[in-house]
């Protein structure tokens, strides 16, 4: 190979920024490592042995080409989370629903186009909880010669939450299962990596380095396994102009709210006096729940700043600060301009009303003779033992159904005190979609148990979230408010505890398409279902077969 070309390609990895390229490769192994946090050192699974993992670069309308390799003794997968994945639905990552695990020892080929979306995704393991210690971000620069619909940043800086437990969390979660209880919180939250000092631990806290006069762009990652996140600076505005890789109106807030699975590009500027500012990652529940409620206190520091000046502090926000929720998520507008139109589905094929929440089915190995499930419009999922658009593409018989309700079985007062029938059905059942259809649905948390914000992520597509409320989803009046001109584009939406979202999307893109609650004991729980989407006329409208590579079960 010729030094030139060796430089190019070298130069091509390296810095995407500066080289153009069709085709980006990356290798991810999957490694165990020994790490210690909290004044503890466990062993946990990683890519290339590093936490959070390596970041994954390109631009918009660039085919990504990952190869994964597991060196370790569990099953792993990698979901490329909020990538449209068109006509590449081999690729996306969920065991048992698009592929097989890859199996120790065994490798397999992600490969997919990042079709016009441009911003700030992650990847993360999708299997069992894996995901609390696999996962980083992605990083979508538009296309060469197209600049930022905002000021562009003097630089850009990314900021991955996440939690981390002193335990390891697969056995966490392995005794909940068995118990049929909840498992155990998280011990802290990370910011890069850094769990900041936590009572008993001196821990390095992060330090986000800045220089007066500077603008930054943060891009934002919840990739926490449990918990939503507020995220605030002392003594400086953040002004948003991006979430889930969709651009948005800019709006200036002190207090980003963010939810597992969610991202946010946020504009910093360092306009203050020179010095250091605590920076505040806290959780948010506004529901009688468990979690880690501790703050992760991390520092920015200005360039000059003396070697030990006071911090200058802010207040954290309360932990049901549902308030602070509401003024981020009703901030959000799509831009809705010529170059990035939105466009939402006016007219709807499949309207679809989802309850979602928690009840309690026998369990006769578990300490109390019953288990916690989650469920949407009462079908807690079962996970099949073979891929299920494997199963669908081949079709392979006995493997789901295709009944999911479209409404609940048995109306009642979904955020009312309704305990009367705590059971669920369970099953794989898939809901079946025309190509090119339009759907609605509407999300509706219940207080089954008890009410609780549920973010939610769909697979295969972004959605535009069209509207939300408190109490029970009311058809006739509910819809006249709806938002059909600017509503913001989402891979996830949090919906409200003790309330409902509505969420319209096309469904353009073949494949078996996964919708779940993304906060992981859900998911676990069984709190998800998932969409056929059929293929429509012709090899541009058609699922490809699978690669050869493709995982076995």
């Amino acid at each position: 190979m010729a030094p030139w070309f060796r430089a190019l390609l070298l130069g091509a990895f390296l810095f995407p920024a500066l080289v153009e390229s069709l085709v980006r490769h990356y290798k991810f192994s999957v490694v165990s490592k020994n790490i210690t946090k909290l004044c503890a050192t466990k062993s946990i699974v990683t890519v290339d042995g590093q936490f959070p993992g390596p970041t994954l670069y390109a631009r918009e309308d660039d085919t990504v080409i990952v190869r994964v390799t597991n060196h370790v003794t569990d099953n792993v997968t990698i979901h490329w989370h909020g990538v449209r994945q068109f006509l590449t639905g081999w690729s996306d990552g969920p065991a048992y629903i698009t592929q097989c695990p890859i199996q120790p020892g065994q490798s397999y080929i992600y490969n997919f186009t990042l079709t016009g979306q441009r911003g700030t995704l992650l990847w993360h393991a999708h299997i069992s909880w894996l995901r609390a210690t696999i996962h980083g971000a992605i990083v979508i620069l538009p296309k060469r010669g197209i600049p930022y619909p905002f000021p562009k940043p003097d630089k850009e800086k990314i900021i991955i939450l996440a939690e981390w437990w002193k335990a390891d969390v697969e056995a966490v979660i392995n005794q909940a299962t068995q118990s049929g209880l909840p498992p155990n919180v998280s011990d802290t939250h990370t910011i890069n990596g850094h769990p900041g000092p936590v009572p008993g631990c001196s821990s390095q806290g992060y330090t986000l380095h800045v220089e007066s006069g500077k603008t930054y762009l943060l891009r934002i990652i919840n990739a926490a396994v449990n918990d939503e996140l507020f995220f605030k600076i002392a003594g400086h505005n953040l002004t948003i102009v991006e979430v889930d890789a969709s651009y948005v109106k800019p709006f200036q807030i002190d207090t980003i709210f963010i939810s597992p699975g969610q991202t946010t590009n946020a504009l910093l500027t360092a306009n203050q006096g020179i010095g250091k500012y605590i920076i505040t990652l806290s959780p948010f529940m506004d529901a009688p729940v468990g979690l880690d409620n501790l703050t992760n206190y991390a520092t920015l520091r200005y360039k000059g700043t003396p070697t030990n000046p006071p911090t200058i502090l802010t207040s954290v926000p309360a932990q049901n600060a549902t308030p602070i929720t509401y003024s981020f998520i009703d901030s959000l507008r799509s831009l809705n301009s010529p170059q990035y139109p939105t466009k939402v589905p006016l007219t709807i094929d499949h309207s679809l009303f989802f309850t979602m929440g928690v009840g309690v089915n026998p369990c006769d190995t578990c300490v109390n003779g019953s288990k916690l499930v989650g469920d949407i419009n009462n079908v807690s999922f079962v996970m099949p033992t073979i891929g299920l658009l494997q199963a669908y593409h081949y079709d392979i018989s006995g493997v789901y159904t295709v009944d999911f309700p479209a409404n609940p079985p048995i109306p009642f007062n979904y955020t009312g005190n309704s305990t009367s029938n705590l059971q669920t059905n369970n099953g794989t059942r898939l809901y079946r979609l025309s190509f090119n259809s339009t759907v609605q649905i509407v999300l509706q948390d219940t207080a089954v148990i008890a009410p609780e914000n549920h973010p939610t992520h769909l697979h295969g597509f972004n959605f535009f979230v069209v509207g939300k409320g408190l109490g029970n989803f009311d058809k006739n009046k509910d819809p006249q408010k709806f938002n059909l001109v600017d509503p913001v584009e989402r891979n996830t939406v949090a919906v409200p505890t003790g309330g409902w979202v509505a969420v319209r999307f096309k469904a353009d893109n073949p494949g078996v398409w996964l919708l779940h609650c993304h906060l992981e004991v859900h998911t676990t729980w069984g709190l998800k279902m998932a969409f056929i989407v059929e293929n429509g006329m012709g090899p541009n409208e058609t699922l490809p077969p699978p690669p050869s590579d493709l995982p076995r079960c």
